[in-house]
C-alpha cells in the first residue's frame, strides 16, 4: 500500500469496502444495462443508502491525500463567500465534515442528509453546537425549508447520484429557491474523465467506457448509476436557464485520485502545504478541469 505522507497510510479496509460496494453496483449495471436486460434495479435512494452504509464516509476526506486536498480546497472556496454569522445550508452533508467545521467557526449551519447512518454520525459529532441543525431529506425536495433563507448553499454530494434530468433540475432549483437573492451556491460535481482515469485502468476500461459513454462517445447518465460524471461544459450548461450568474468553476482534488495507488506515490507532510497552496492557485485553469475528479460550480443567485 503506498505511503501518502511520512506518517499517514491509506486505510485498506476503507478502500476495500468502497471497491467491493462499487463492484457490486457495477456488476448489476453491467448485467442489466450493458447486456440489454430490462429487469428493474434498486431505486436511486436504495443504492445510495446501500453504498454509504458500507463505506466509512466520516473518514473519506482524511485518509488519503486526494481527500485531504478536496477538503482543503473546498473550504478555501467556502471561506471566500461565508464568514462568522453567515446562514449556511449544506445539502447532502454526509457525516458533517463541512457542516460541523463551519458551525465551530461561528456560522449558522443547517445540514440536510439523506442517509440515516451518516445523519446519526453527524448529529453525534455535532452535539453541543447550538448553531448546527440537522435534518433528514433529499436534495430534490426541500419543502420543509422556506424560500430565500440562506446566504450560502452547499450542494457537495447529491449531484454525484442524480441521473434523470428531472431530478437533476429539481435539486438545482431547490437549492436556488432556498438561497437569498445575492447569495452564493457551490455545487460539487464529478468529471467523467476523472472517473475514467481514477477507476478503470485495472483491466476494466471496456466496462467503464460502456457505463459512462455511448457508442458515439456521448456522456451517459442513467437511472441507478452509482456515481455519474460530466463533461465540464455540460454541467455548466445545466444552469443556463436558471436565475443565477456563474462565478467560476474550480477543481478540488486534481489528478491525485488517479495516481495515488502508484507504489512510488508520496507527498510528505512537509510538502503538502506547499502543494495544496500551489494547487489552489491553479484550481480554476480550464485546461486542468477535466482531469480532476471533484469540481465546484460556483454561482450567485440573482
Amino acid at each position: 500500500m503506498p505511503a501518502v505522507s511520512s506518517g499517514i497510510m491509506p486505510d485498506s479496509n476503507f478502500l476495500n469496502l468502497k471497491a467491493i460496494a462499487l463492484e457490486e453496483i457495477r456488476q448489476e449495471v453491467f448485467e442489466l444495462f450493458i447486456n440489454g436486460e430490462q429487469q428493474p434495479m434498486s431505486s436511486r435512494i436504495e443504492l445510495v443508502k446501500g453504498f454509504y452504509g458500507q463505506s466509512d464516509e466520516d473518514g473519506r476526506l482524511e485518509r488519503t491525500r486526494h481527500g485531504q486536498l478536496e477538503y482543503r480546497t473546498t473550504m478555501a472556496y467556502i471561506h471566500r463567500y461565508a464568514g462568522k454569522g453567515a446562514k449556511v445550508l449544506e445539502i447532502g452533508a454526509g457525516t458533517g465534515r463541512y457542516s460541523i467545521a463551519l458551525a465551530r467557526e461561528g456560522m449558522d449551519v443547517t445540514a440536510v442528509e439523506l442517509v440515516e447512518s451518516n445523519l446519526a454520525v453527524l448529529r453525534e459529532n455535532g452535539r453541543g453546537l447550538d448553531c448546527l441543525r440537522a435534518f433528514q431529506g433529499d436534495a430534490t425536495d426541500l419543502r420543509f425549508l422556506a424560500d430565500d433563507l440562506f446566504d450560502v448553499t452547499l450542494v457537495l454530494g447529491p449531484m454525484y447520484h442524480l441521473y434523470e434530468p428531472e431530478e437533476v433540475h429539481k435539486a438545482i432549483r431547490e437549492a436556488i429557491r432556498v438561497t437569498k437573492p445575492g447569495g452564493t451556491l457551490l455545487f460539487a460535481f464529478l468529471s467523467v474523465f476523472g472517473i475514467m482515469y481514477a477507476n478503470y485502468f485495472t483491466g476494466k476500461w471496456a466496462l467503464g467506457q460502456a457505463e459512462n459513454f455511448t457508442a458515439a462517445y456521448k456522456v451517459r447518465h442513467f437511472k441507478e448509476q452509482m456515481f455519474t460524471g460530466y463533461d465540464v461544459t455540460e454541467f455548466e450548461g445545466l444552469f443556463d436557464r436558471e436565475p443565477v450568474d456563474w462565478i467560476t468553476t474550480a477543481g478540488t482534488d486534481g489528478a491525485l485520485e488517479a495516481i495515488e495507488d502508484r507504489p512510488d506515490f508520496c507527498i510528505p507532510d512537509e510538502d503538502f502545504d506547499a502543494f495544496a497552496n500551489w494547487y489552489l492557485h491553479f484550481a480554476e485553469k480550464r485546461e486542468l478541469l477535466g482531469s480532476t475528479n471533484h469540481l465546484l460550480y460556483i454561482c450567485r443567485k440573482r
